[in-house]
């Protein structure tokens, strides 16, 4: 038996699943779950020695690959100066003024532990701050796991084909309007109809939990638009892309500016942390302030802030962003390269330093084309790519990571595997 799988069994003893996250038990592609004993650089390697290449990157965070030497030192320098103390520190002061400087529409920021805090309050300030109860969402976006948002989530809710979750009363989820994304025509219909009810649209700009889907030319635009006329909140769900798709995260790379943006995964560089923020006269509804309350006793931790200052300095290098989706680019171009030289239906995307892959001849725009894809085909990509020493996201329904530390070598290695392997799933 590996270490990995006697790990396995040790895990579902005593967690549900053997995981602290569903996604991670394998069990939309199925096998055994890796479990990893360090990374670096553009690797991680398990608990039976073997090396990946990792096209997941803690699910978006290490986006100057793992372990970077000067993120590590600020984690050890801090931590040696005490954990936690339960109350301000400069350090807290300086990130709220970088993310006020590099995301414009953060006139006020509030720091969390989770991006699914900080989507939890955005939504509670919205609600207060409008003084109404309906909010809209896309089907297949994933905002965390607070009540009100798990109604058709992506990501790992779509792995277990149970979009929404047991536990949530009927009289919350109808205050959920879920529309398709991509589709302006039903959007404005139903601003038509409730648009004076709706206290906020939350949506993810591109999305990453039903693999990576891309916002069509208009449409987040139509939303800035009818949120405007009807006085509704739009809230920018960027904790994915914050960062990961462009330095001013997807609100700067398609010019829409949100009332609300959620952060996290990057703004943390591999800790716990997430943010909330935007117009002031909305943030200033918040307690101490307000009467819109919302706090964590961990918030704003300075070991977090120390990795999420430290990596939020270094992406702000020349040309940083030009490379990253370069090579991004280089990846899926090849990838559908290897596809096609055996005519299978394959395809790719990508959007930034995010990338999506399909088992489907055409790039799906919403969730009805994601479920279209050939899961079975899929898994047999992922497992083959795993055995080859290439970690991509255990399910078809997670957008994939490239970092700065993935260099022409990786992209290349990663390309002649995928040609071996979809000649082996041409054959079959």
């Amino acid at each position: 038996m590996s270490k990995n799988e006697e790990l396995f069994q040790r895990a579902q003893l005593h967690m549900p699943g053997g995981v602290n996250s569903p996604v991670r038990a394998f069990r939309s592609v199925g096998g055994v779950p890796r479990f990893f004993t360090r990374a670096s650089g553009s690797k991680v390697w398990d608990a039976d020695g073997q090396a990946y290449i990792d096209y997941v990157g803690s699910w978006g965070p290490m986006i100057l690959g793992h372990a970077h030497p000067q993120v590590i030192e600020a984690v050890q320098r801090v931590a040696a100066q005490g954990l936690s103390f339960g109350a301000p520190t400069e350090g807290e002061v300086v990130l709220a003024d970088l993310l006020a400087q590099l995301i414009p529409s953060l006139e006020m920021v509030r720091l969390t532990s989770s991006g699914t805090e900080a989507t939890m309050s955005a939504l509670r300030l919205a609600r207060g701050f409008t003084g109404r109860d309906r909010i809209v969402k896309f089907a297949g976006c994933y905002h965390g796991h607070g009540d009100s948002l798990l109604v058709k989530a992506g990501s790992g809710a779509l792995t277990f084909g149970e979009p929404d979750s047991a536990g949530i009363p009927d009289c919350l989820a109808a205050l959920t309007l879920v529309l398709d994304y991509n589709d302006t025509a039903q959007l404005q219909e139903t601003f038509a109809r409730l648009g004076d009810e709706i206290a906020a649209v939350i949506v993810e700009p591109v999305v990453g939990n039903m693999n990576l889907i891309a916002p069509d030319i208009g449409f987040l635009q139509t939303l800035r638009e009818v949120c405007t006329r009807h006085g509704a909140v739009l809230i920018f769900d960027e904790v994915m892309t914050g960062f990961r798709v462009a330095l001013g995260g997807a609100q700067a790379l398609y010019g829409i500016t949100p009332d609300l943006s959620t952060f996290g995964k990057v703004i943390g560089g591999g800790m716990p942390m997430g943010a909330f923020g935007g117009r002031r006269d909305m943030m200033q509804m918040l307690a101490p302030l307000g009467p819109v309350y919302q706090a964590g006793t961990l918030s704003g931790n300075p070991v977090a802030v120390a990795a999420g200052l430290a990596t939020l300095q270094l992406i702000q290098a020349p040309g940083f962003y030009e490379r990253l989706t370069v090579t991004t680019q280089q990846l899926v171009q090849g990838l559908m390269r290897a596809a096609k030289a055996h005519g299978l239906n394959f395809s790719a995307q990508a959007v930034g330093g995010m990338f999506g892959v399909y088992a489907r001849a055409e790039i799906p725009r919403n969730l009805a084309e994601v479920m279209a894809c050939d899961r079975t085909s899929f898994n047999r990509f992922f497992h083959a790519m795993l055995d080859e020493g290439f970690y991509f996201a255990p399910s078809a329904f997670e957008a994939g990571f490239v970092s700065a530390a993935h260099d022409i070598a990786d992209i290349g290695a990663t390309v002649a595997a995928a040609e071996r392997v979809f000649a082996g799933l041409a054959q079959t």
